[in-house]
């Protein structure tokens, strides 16, 4: 059917997958270049924005606005420092309220397609057109998880996070050797529990310097257990607690948890990005220095234009406004229309 005699949901300028920091902030960068916020959707499959900050921050988890603590400067609209999880949030907040971002909650996008100048986008179920489409989907929706399989009755005691259940006087044992897995352990520990945390290399050579020498020092005054160049090769239950199948022989008392909280880090959607037709090179999206694909006004922004650790929330907010600043060639503002 000709995109002429469909009925659209919404007939917009741009819409934005994903109403993380990356995508908020495009929109206050569309709103602010001249784009009417009613010609502005965004696109969010969950019930709030930020998610993946709500789900996988801990309360007391600085949210940090540099990556790995390289220095960066903020070019567009948003800037920040660092903040408490609370404060970002409620930053985030107040954006979406002076800027008047419309944000269609638990709208998962089912397809994208580019017909003519324009893209349909099925979400939910509405139907979109729009002249410019920016994907800012994060890489923590999607945890990474082990090659092995972990059985149902283990389910309940495996996590890929520390926010979904409380951790009190538990013996936990977490996976992994980057950021994540430090600061997890950090707290886990600082809340009285009994960390372990192993990694498969025999150093942490993923982490930034604070969470690499803080981790280290709790492991030198015995208040978190390293286990350093030993590897999982399964899991298994025993005793209503989790036994580590490990690559070599560790000390008994090590050899069972009451959970086991996997911080492999994320991946970005590739399956879902080739679907749409986004070309990659090197086994990453190719991307023009605006941030745009090789499909004409579709950009990607946010942790899917960083390499694949992810990263800040300053680069997210300036791949968001160069991106803007890419798909002004589309636009018409003089007449507030799409060309």
């Amino acid at each position: 059917m000709s995109t002429q005699t469909t009925k659209f949901d919404f007939d917009v300028v741009l819409v934005i997958i994903g109403a993380g920091p990356a995508g908020i902030s495009m929109a206050a960068e569309a709103t602010k270049l001249g784009i009417q916020s009613n010609s502005i959707i965004v696109l969010e499959k969950e019930k709030e924005h930020s998610w993946s900050i709500r789900k996988f921050y801990p309360e007391q988890k600085l949210v940090t606005a540099n990556y790995k603590g390289n220095e960066s400067f903020c070019h567009g609209v948003l800037c920040m420092t660092d903040l408490s999880k609370k404060d970002t949030l409620s930053l985030l907040d107040k954006v979406i309220e002076d800027y008047k971002i419309n944000v269609l909650y638990q709208h998962p996008v089912h397809s994208i397609k580019k017909e003519g100048d324009y893209f349909i986008i099925v979400a939910g179920d509405k139907t979109i057109r729009s002249r410019i489409c920016s994907i800012a989907i994060g890489i923590f929706g999607r945890p990474n998880k082990p090659d092995y399989a972990i059985s149902s009755e283990l389910r309940e005691l495996v996590a890929f996070d520390i926010t979904s259940r409380k951790y009190e006087n538990k013996k936990i044992l977490v996976v992994g050797g980057g950021d994540s897995a430090s600061e997890y352990a950090q707290y886990l520990q600082q809340i009285g529990n009994k960390v372990s945390l192993c990694y498969r290399k025999n150093s942490f050579d993923r982490m930034n310097f604070i969470n690499r020498q803080s981790i280290e020092k709790l492991i030198e005054e015995r208040k978190v257990d390293g286990l350093l160049g030993i590897d999982i090769v399964g899991l298994e239950m025993e005793n209503n607690q989790v036994r580590p199948v490990f690559s070599k022989e560790v000390d008994s008392e090590k050899a069972s948890y009451d959970h086991v909280i996997y911080a492999l880090g994320g991946t970005t959607p590739d399956n879902f990005l080739k679907l749409v037709g986004i070309d990659f090179f090197g086994g990453r999206p190719k991307l023009t220095g605006e941030y745009e694909t090789n499909i004409p006004g579709l950009f990607l922004i946010g942790d899917l234009a960083s390499d694949k650790k992810g990263g800040s929330i300053i680069s997210a907010f300036n791949s968001a406004h160069f991106a803007m600043q890419g798909a002004g060639k589309y636009l018409s503002l003089k007449e507030n229309s799409i060309k």
